[in-house]
């Protein structure tokens, strides 16, 4: 990775240090009405005396290429040209957003992401993947293009209710699961009763680079990151769709982890005391999400277009023991299918 990182308030200074050191002609800032609110005013302070704000809805089915073009025709209108910045001041939806539009527009401008969401800051906003959904499918059109800073300020997390504070503790799990087995027996003692947020989303974002920075471009080991997501994506990008049922990202990719871990023991990989302990501690942090048997082909339906796939091949991330990960796994629609049952017998 290539990108500089600034975790905690402050590093603030220094990230608006960086951004002094280079001459932009313009800068837009992107926000949805939630970053408008709580947390342009903080940053406000840190950002060039001129620049223009652009607004866009929250939430992933605003994550499309309608809104794409909304950005897009707003850096036209306000004569962004190559030598110009975009700063992303949002939660994932936003960051992966964002960065994709920036990386197309005239063919590529710097940007910057400042996540707002735990999410977007462990997770979304660092490792260069941007992306939208499409035709109902999860970041299906998207590049890698790196960030040239991320700030991570975790005072944003103030303004955040729990649930999407659940949402992102979902990939520290993960990043737990497939990296760090000591810090996943720690914490699932503590859960979300933390006092500081900052060195678990330092240690986090340490797992992610270190994976990031040996395989960019996901052609191996940054497949591990994968962990939940096959699953996961396929159950969020279900429901995406079901006015009323719609799940935040974390909460569908509790699911993936729970169904991927056993169908890691299902391969003799993962013992059954593992999968247990990783079963207690996700459902002590996450609700049970109702999976109609009626919908189950219909979401294992859904991994046939998962990126990782080769050809017809579902290629998934399985454990094979608390803290290492085993990546390019093929398995079938009906193992899809059994994990889901599994999950919903629990």
């Amino acid at each position: 990775m290539t990108e500089q990182i600034f975790i905690g308030a402050q590093e603030t200074g220094q990230w608006q240090q960086l951004l002094q050191n280079r001459a932009f002609r313009k800068t837009v800032v992107l926000v949805d009405e939630n970053s408008a609110r709580h947390c342009y005013p903080l940053l406000k302070p840190f950002l060039p005396q001129q620049h223009h704000v652009v607004q866009i809805k929250s939430g992933e089915e605003n994550k499309n290429l309608a809104t794409c073009e909304h950005v897009w025709r707003e850096l036209t209108e306000q004569g962004l040209d190559r030598w110009s910045l975009l700063v992303n001041l949002g939660g994932g939806v936003l960051t992966d957003l964002g960065g994709f539009c920036a990386s197309l527009y005239k063919r590529g401008i710097t940007f910057v992401n400042v996540p707002t969401t735990l999410l977007s800051q462990v997770d979304a906003s660092v490792g260069g993947k941007t992306g939208i959904d499409f035709m109902g499918f999860k970041n299906h059109i998207g590049v890698f293009q790196e960030p040239l800073a991320v700030l991570v300020n975790p005072d944003f997390l103030q303004t955040l209710d729990m649930r999407q504070l659940k949402s992102g503790y979902a990939e520290m799990i993960k990043h737990w699961l497939i990296a760090d087995a000591d810090m996943f027996h720690e914490q699932r003692y503590i859960g979300l009763f933390t006092d500081d947020w900052t060195p678990l989303i330092r240690h986090s974002i340490e797992i992610k680079a270190n994976v990031v920075t040996a395989d960019p471009l996901e052609n191996g080991l940054r497949k591990i990151l994968n962990f939940g997501h096959t699953i996961g994506h396929a159950v969020e990008s279900f429901y995406l769709e079901k006015p009323g049922q719609m799940l935040l990202h974390g909460e569908a990719i509790a699911v993936g982890m729970i169904c991927e871990a056993w169908l890691s023991v299902q391969r003799e990989l993962l013992s059954q005391e593992e999968v247990s302990q990783i079963e207690t501690f996700i459902l002590s942090v996450y609700e049970k999400v109702n999976l109609p048997e009626a919908d189950l082909q219909a979401i294992s339906q859904l991994c046939l277009h998962d990126k990782k796939n080769s050809g017809a091949t579902i290629n998934c991330t399985l454990l094979q023991k608390i803290g290492e990960a085993v990546y390019d796994q093929p398995i079938t629609l009906s193992e899809v299918q059994s994990a889901l049952r599994y999950y919903q017998l629990l």
